[in-house]
């Protein structure tokens, strides 16, 4: 990731995470309409819904030092994998990321933010699936 796409990534997250839980809730909404399948893999989402942002929110302030989030990362994959998360999945989960971004961020989520954030999710997602 280039430094102007971490920068963009981040800036938005700070309008995000006012509006966590909301956002949490979309997130959700949003994965169970487009991958019914997946519900079954989540227990209590309130608790989720925290756990979710609260790992967003540690992996964005990191992604300016990505060595030292990846070893984090690998074992949040390798956990998934093990909850039963498949490799097609992960697309679908960036897509309802994208469009929860959309909904909180409103005129704020710019192309050039859609771009970083695809990135950004593109790079930990990968780094999730090899683990």
């Amino acid at each position: 990731m280039v430094n102007e796409d971490v920068l963009l990534v981040q800036q938005s997250w700070q309008q995000v995470e006012p509006i966590a839980d909301t956002a949490a809730q979309l997130f959700y909404g949003r994965l169970f309409e487009l991958a019914p399948d997946v519900r079954p893999l989540f227990g209590d989402m309130e608790q989720q819904g925290r756990k979710l942002m609260q790992m967003i929110s540690t992996v964005v302030r990191g992604l300016d030092r990505l060595e030292r989030i990846v070893p984090a990362v690998q074992q949040l994959g390798a956990r998934h994998a093990g909850y039963g998360v498949q490799p097609e999945h992960y697309d679908v989960v960036g897509a309802a990321l994208l469009w929860t971004l959309e909904q909180g961020l409103g005129e704020a989520f710019t192309p050039s933010v859609r771009t970083a954030w695809t990135a950004a999710y593109g790079v930990l997602a990968s780094t999730m699936q090899d683990a």
